[in-house]
Protein backbone atom coordinates (compact mmCIF):
# COMPACT_ATOMS: atom_id res chain seq x y z
CA UNK A 1 0.00 0.00 0.00
CA UNK A 2 1.37 3.43 -0.93
CA UNK A 3 1.21 6.20 1.69
CA UNK A 4 1.24 9.83 0.47
CA UNK A 5 4.08 11.98 1.74
CA UNK A 6 1.91 14.10 4.01
CA UNK A 7 0.79 10.96 5.79
CA UNK A 8 4.41 9.95 6.30
CA UNK A 9 5.42 13.38 7.54
CA UNK A 10 2.58 13.46 10.09
CA UNK A 11 2.73 9.87 11.26
CA UNK A 12 4.61 7.75 13.74
CA UNK A 13 5.50 4.11 13.24
CA UNK A 14 3.59 2.20 15.89
CA UNK A 15 3.33 -1.60 16.10
CA UNK A 16 4.46 -1.99 12.52
CA UNK A 17 1.91 0.37 10.97
CA UNK A 18 1.77 4.02 10.03
CA UNK A 19 -0.83 5.77 12.13
CA UNK A 20 -2.29 9.28 11.68
CA UNK A 21 -1.56 12.19 13.97
CA UNK A 22 -4.54 11.47 16.25
CA UNK A 23 -3.13 8.04 17.07
CA UNK A 24 0.38 9.47 17.39
CA UNK A 25 -0.86 11.56 20.32
CA UNK A 26 -0.92 8.33 22.34
CA UNK A 27 2.83 7.95 21.79
CA UNK A 28 5.66 10.21 22.89
CA UNK A 29 8.16 11.46 20.31
CA UNK A 30 10.84 9.24 21.85
CA UNK A 31 8.60 6.17 21.74
CA UNK A 32 7.72 6.98 18.14
CA UNK A 33 11.41 7.10 17.24
CA UNK A 34 12.12 3.73 18.82
CA UNK A 35 9.00 2.23 17.24
CA UNK A 36 10.18 3.52 13.87
CA UNK A 37 13.54 1.80 14.34
CA UNK A 38 11.79 -1.47 15.19
CA UNK A 39 9.49 -1.17 12.18
CA UNK A 40 12.41 -0.67 9.78
CA UNK A 41 14.94 -3.11 11.24
CA UNK A 42 12.66 -5.56 13.02
CA UNK A 43 12.44 -6.42 16.70
CA UNK A 44 15.53 -8.07 18.15
CA UNK A 45 14.90 -8.78 21.85
CA UNK A 46 17.69 -7.61 24.11
CA UNK A 47 19.48 -5.65 21.38
CA UNK A 48 19.90 -1.90 21.10
CA UNK A 49 17.41 -0.33 18.71
CA UNK A 50 20.14 1.75 17.04
CA UNK A 51 23.79 0.77 16.48
CA UNK A 52 22.57 -2.70 17.43
CA UNK A 53 25.68 -4.59 16.36
CA UNK A 54 28.77 -3.80 18.37
CA UNK A 55 31.47 -4.72 20.82
CA UNK A 56 32.63 -3.26 24.13
CA UNK A 57 36.20 -2.17 24.74
CA UNK A 58 38.25 -0.39 27.38
CA UNK A 59 41.09 2.05 27.72
CA UNK A 60 41.89 5.53 28.92
CA UNK A 61 42.02 9.17 27.86
CA UNK A 62 44.67 11.82 28.47
CA UNK A 63 43.96 15.50 27.86
CA UNK A 64 46.41 18.14 26.63
CA UNK A 65 47.32 21.68 27.61
CA UNK A 66 45.30 22.85 24.62
CA UNK A 67 42.27 21.08 26.01
CA UNK A 68 42.84 22.66 29.42
CA UNK A 69 43.03 26.12 27.83
CA UNK A 70 39.64 25.58 26.18
CA UNK A 71 37.77 23.86 29.02
CA UNK A 72 38.02 23.50 32.77
CA UNK A 73 36.65 19.93 32.51
CA UNK A 74 38.68 17.49 34.59
CA UNK A 75 38.99 15.14 31.61
CA UNK A 76 41.69 17.46 30.24
CA UNK A 77 43.81 17.64 33.42
CA UNK A 78 46.57 15.47 31.94
CA UNK A 79 45.87 12.38 34.05
CA UNK A 80 44.76 8.99 32.74
CA UNK A 81 40.97 8.68 32.92
CA UNK A 82 39.38 5.22 32.50
CA UNK A 83 37.13 4.81 29.48
CA UNK A 84 34.53 2.22 28.51
CA UNK A 85 34.01 2.22 24.75
CA UNK A 86 31.56 0.63 22.37
CA UNK A 87 32.31 0.25 18.66
CA UNK A 88 29.30 -0.46 16.46
CA UNK A 89 27.77 -0.79 13.01
CA UNK A 90 24.92 1.55 12.08
CA UNK A 91 21.30 0.47 12.01
CA UNK A 92 19.04 -1.62 14.23
CA UNK A 93 19.98 -5.10 13.02
CA UNK A 94 22.41 -6.94 15.34
CA UNK A 95 23.29 -9.23 12.42
CA UNK A 96 24.08 -6.43 9.96
CA UNK A 97 26.97 -6.96 7.58
CA UNK A 98 30.30 -5.36 8.47
CA UNK A 99 30.54 -4.54 4.76
CA UNK A 100 27.52 -2.23 4.86
CA UNK A 101 27.69 1.41 3.78
CA UNK A 102 26.29 2.57 7.12
CA UNK A 103 28.01 4.61 9.82
CA UNK A 104 30.36 3.08 12.36
CA UNK A 105 29.93 4.26 15.92
CA UNK A 106 32.29 5.05 18.78
CA UNK A 107 30.45 5.60 22.07
CA UNK A 108 32.43 6.44 25.21
CA UNK A 109 31.97 6.65 28.96
CA UNK A 110 34.72 8.53 30.81
CA UNK A 111 35.09 8.04 34.57
CA UNK A 112 36.35 11.30 36.05
CA UNK A 113 37.35 12.62 39.49
CA UNK A 114 34.77 13.53 42.14
CA UNK A 115 32.15 11.17 40.74
CA UNK A 116 31.82 12.96 37.39
CA UNK A 117 31.19 11.15 34.13
CA UNK A 118 31.29 12.14 30.50
CA UNK A 119 29.29 10.17 27.95
CA UNK A 120 29.48 10.74 24.22
CA UNK A 121 28.27 9.04 21.04
CA UNK A 122 30.20 9.63 17.81
CA UNK A 123 29.79 8.38 14.24
CA UNK A 124 31.94 7.90 11.15
CA UNK A 125 30.35 10.78 9.24
CA UNK A 126 30.80 14.51 9.87
CA UNK A 127 27.05 15.10 9.71
CA UNK A 128 23.92 13.59 11.27
CA UNK A 129 21.04 12.33 9.12
CA UNK A 130 18.29 14.66 10.40
CA UNK A 131 18.32 18.32 11.37
CA UNK A 132 15.41 18.17 13.82
CA UNK A 133 13.87 15.41 15.98
CA UNK A 134 10.51 15.39 14.20
CA UNK A 135 12.22 14.18 11.00
CA UNK A 136 13.55 11.02 12.65
CA UNK A 137 10.50 8.73 12.50
CA UNK A 138 9.31 9.89 9.05
CA UNK A 139 12.85 9.43 7.68
CA UNK A 140 12.79 5.79 8.78
CA UNK A 141 9.16 5.25 7.77
CA UNK A 142 9.95 6.33 4.20
CA UNK A 143 12.55 3.54 4.06
CA UNK A 144 10.40 0.64 5.29
CA UNK A 145 10.26 -1.98 2.52
CA UNK A 146 6.96 -2.66 0.78
CA UNK A 147 6.14 -6.36 1.45
CA UNK A 148 5.23 -6.78 -2.21
CA UNK A 149 8.58 -5.57 -3.57
CA UNK A 150 10.99 -5.85 -0.66
CA UNK A 151 12.04 -2.24 -1.33
CA UNK A 152 10.94 1.18 -0.03
CA UNK A 153 8.22 2.92 -2.02
CA UNK A 154 10.28 5.05 -4.45
CA UNK A 155 7.65 7.81 -4.64
CA UNK A 156 7.43 8.25 -0.87
CA UNK A 157 11.19 8.17 -0.53
CA UNK A 158 11.73 10.67 -3.34
CA UNK A 159 9.11 13.10 -2.04
CA UNK A 160 10.39 12.95 1.54
CA UNK A 161 13.94 13.60 0.36
CA UNK A 162 12.86 16.50 -1.84
CA UNK A 163 11.04 18.18 1.06
CA UNK A 164 13.89 17.43 3.48
CA UNK A 165 17.05 17.71 1.34
CA UNK A 166 19.36 17.97 4.36
CA UNK A 167 18.43 14.36 5.26
CA UNK A 168 20.23 13.14 2.13
CA UNK A 169 23.64 14.59 3.03
CA UNK A 170 24.86 11.78 5.29
CA UNK A 171 23.78 9.09 2.83
CA UNK A 172 25.63 10.87 0.02
CA UNK A 173 28.77 11.07 2.16
CA UNK A 174 28.65 7.37 3.09
CA UNK A 175 28.00 6.34 -0.51
CA UNK A 176 31.31 7.91 -1.56
CA UNK A 177 33.35 6.78 1.47
CA UNK A 178 35.00 3.35 1.44
CA UNK A 179 33.79 0.69 3.84
CA UNK A 180 36.08 0.89 6.91
CA UNK A 181 38.65 -1.89 7.17
CA UNK A 182 38.74 -1.55 10.96
CA UNK A 183 36.92 0.07 13.85
CA UNK A 184 40.33 1.48 14.68
CA UNK A 185 41.01 3.00 11.26
CA UNK A 186 38.14 5.42 10.68
CA UNK A 187 37.33 8.95 11.89
CA UNK A 188 34.47 9.50 14.34
CA UNK A 189 32.69 12.87 14.66
CA UNK A 190 30.43 14.35 17.33
CA UNK A 191 28.19 16.01 14.64
CA UNK A 192 26.53 18.06 17.43
CA UNK A 193 28.03 21.28 18.78
CA UNK A 194 29.01 21.71 22.44
CA UNK A 195 30.16 24.67 24.51
CA UNK A 196 33.54 24.55 26.21
CA UNK A 197 34.02 26.89 29.17
CA UNK A 198 37.52 27.40 30.61
CA UNK A 199 38.73 28.42 34.06
CA UNK A 200 38.41 32.09 33.10
CA UNK A 201 34.74 31.52 32.17
CA UNK A 202 35.58 32.08 28.51
CA UNK A 203 33.26 30.24 26.15
CA UNK A 204 34.00 28.49 22.85
CA UNK A 205 31.58 26.39 20.81
CA UNK A 206 33.15 23.28 19.32
CA UNK A 207 32.62 20.05 17.50
CA UNK A 208 35.10 17.23 17.94
CA UNK A 209 36.42 14.18 16.19
CA UNK A 210 38.44 11.11 17.11
CA UNK A 211 41.11 10.59 14.44
CA UNK A 212 43.02 7.26 14.31
CA UNK A 213 46.69 7.94 14.94
CA UNK A 214 47.71 5.21 12.49
CA UNK A 215 45.55 6.72 9.74
CA UNK A 216 42.28 5.73 8.08
CA UNK A 217 41.94 2.57 6.04
CA UNK A 218 39.12 1.60 3.69
CA UNK A 219 38.36 -1.58 1.78
CA UNK A 220 38.29 -2.05 -1.98
CA UNK A 221 35.55 -4.10 -3.60
CA UNK A 222 38.08 -6.88 -4.23
CA UNK A 223 39.16 -6.93 -0.60
CA UNK A 224 35.56 -7.18 0.60
CA UNK A 225 34.94 -10.26 -1.51
CA UNK A 226 37.43 -12.23 0.55
CA UNK A 227 36.10 -11.07 3.92
CA UNK A 228 33.32 -12.71 5.96
CA UNK A 229 30.19 -10.79 6.93
CA UNK A 230 31.58 -10.39 10.45
CA UNK A 231 35.19 -9.29 10.55
CA UNK A 232 35.38 -6.01 12.46
CA UNK A 233 35.43 -7.42 16.00
CA UNK A 234 38.12 -10.04 15.28
CA UNK A 235 40.19 -7.44 13.43
CA UNK A 236 39.97 -5.03 16.37
CA UNK A 237 40.90 -7.72 18.89
CA UNK A 238 43.94 -8.71 16.81
CA UNK A 239 44.94 -5.06 16.39
CA UNK A 240 44.67 -4.25 20.10
CA UNK A 241 46.54 -7.45 21.04
CA UNK A 242 49.58 -6.04 19.22
CA UNK A 243 49.41 -2.48 20.54
CA UNK A 244 46.86 0.03 21.86
CA UNK A 245 44.66 1.63 19.23
CA UNK A 246 45.15 5.37 19.63
CA UNK A 247 42.84 8.16 18.53
CA UNK A 248 43.75 11.84 18.52
CA UNK A 249 40.91 13.83 20.03
CA UNK A 250 40.67 16.98 17.92
CA UNK A 251 38.42 19.96 18.52
CA UNK A 252 37.08 22.17 15.73
CA UNK A 253 36.48 25.76 16.84
CA UNK A 254 33.33 27.53 15.70
CA UNK A 255 33.47 31.06 14.36
CA UNK A 256 30.81 33.75 14.22
CA UNK A 257 27.98 32.74 11.93
CA UNK A 258 28.59 29.00 12.12
CA UNK A 259 25.40 26.97 12.59
CA UNK A 260 25.30 25.51 16.10
CA UNK A 261 21.85 23.93 16.02
CA UNK A 262 21.81 21.81 12.84
CA UNK A 263 23.98 18.67 12.91
CA UNK A 264 23.47 18.05 9.19
CA UNK A 265 25.49 21.18 8.37
CA UNK A 266 29.28 20.72 8.37
CA UNK A 267 31.43 23.68 9.35
CA UNK A 268 33.95 24.96 6.76
CA UNK A 269 37.33 23.22 6.54
CA UNK A 270 38.92 26.60 7.21
CA UNK A 271 37.88 26.43 10.86
CA UNK A 272 40.75 25.88 13.28
CA UNK A 273 41.18 22.31 14.56
CA UNK A 274 43.33 21.75 17.66
CA UNK A 275 44.59 18.62 19.49
CA UNK A 276 42.91 18.34 22.89
CA UNK A 277 43.73 14.78 23.97
CA UNK A 278 44.41 11.16 23.11
CA UNK A 279 42.16 8.11 23.50
CA UNK A 280 43.87 4.75 24.03
CA UNK A 281 41.92 1.51 23.45
CA UNK A 282 43.78 -1.24 25.28
CA UNK A 283 41.26 -4.08 25.65
CA UNK A 284 38.37 -5.57 23.68
CA UNK A 285 35.73 -7.70 25.40
CA UNK A 286 35.67 -11.40 24.66
CA UNK A 287 31.85 -11.40 24.74
CA UNK A 288 29.66 -8.84 22.99
CA UNK A 289 28.08 -6.36 25.38
CA UNK A 290 29.65 -7.71 28.55
CA UNK A 291 30.83 -4.40 30.04
CA UNK A 292 28.80 -1.76 28.23
CA UNK A 293 25.41 -3.27 27.50
CA UNK A 294 23.57 -1.30 30.18
CA UNK A 295 25.22 2.03 29.30
CA UNK A 296 23.01 4.36 27.24
CA UNK A 297 25.84 6.74 26.26
CA UNK A 298 23.55 9.69 26.92
CA UNK A 299 25.38 12.65 25.30
CA UNK A 300 23.95 15.10 27.83
CA UNK A 301 25.92 13.51 30.67
CA UNK A 302 28.70 16.10 30.72
CA UNK A 303 31.38 17.19 33.19
CA UNK A 304 31.66 20.77 34.42
CA UNK A 305 33.37 22.78 31.71
CA UNK A 306 31.39 21.21 28.85
CA UNK A 307 27.82 22.28 28.08
CA UNK A 308 25.33 21.21 25.42
CA UNK A 309 24.46 23.58 22.61
CA UNK A 310 20.84 24.41 21.83
CA UNK A 311 20.84 21.82 19.02
CA UNK A 312 17.34 20.26 19.24
CA UNK A 313 18.60 16.91 17.93
CA UNK A 314 21.21 16.76 20.71
CA UNK A 315 18.70 17.74 23.39
CA UNK A 316 16.23 15.11 22.18
CA UNK A 317 18.68 12.20 22.07
CA UNK A 318 18.55 10.96 25.70
CA UNK A 319 14.80 10.21 25.70
CA UNK A 320 14.78 7.49 23.02
CA UNK A 321 17.96 6.04 24.54
CA UNK A 322 16.01 5.57 27.76
CA UNK A 323 13.03 4.02 25.97
CA UNK A 324 15.32 1.58 24.18
CA UNK A 325 17.11 0.60 27.39
CA UNK A 326 13.80 0.06 29.18
CA UNK A 327 12.63 -2.32 26.49
CA UNK A 328 15.94 -4.19 26.48
CA UNK A 329 15.86 -4.66 30.25
CA UNK A 330 12.36 -6.11 30.09
CA UNK A 331 13.32 -8.44 27.25
CA UNK A 332 16.45 -9.70 28.97
CA UNK A 333 19.84 -10.57 27.42
CA UNK A 334 20.00 -11.01 23.65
Amino acid sequence: MRFPLLAIAAAATVSGALLPLAAQAQTTVAEGQVNALENLFGKHPGARRSQAKGVCAGGYFVGTTVGRALSSASVFNGEKHPVIARFSVGGGNPKASDKSKSVRGLALQFTLPKGEQWLTANISAPMYFVSKPEQFAPFLAARVPDPATGKPDPINLKLFSELNPETTLQGAYLAKAPVPASYGAVNYWSTNAFEFVNARKQSQFVRWQFVPESGTLGLTDEQMKSLPTDFLVDELRARVAKAPVVFDYKVQLAEAGDVLTDPTQVWPDSRVVVPAGKLYITTVDTADGSTCDKITFNPLVLPKGIKPSADPVLLARPAPYGVSLGRRLVEGPK
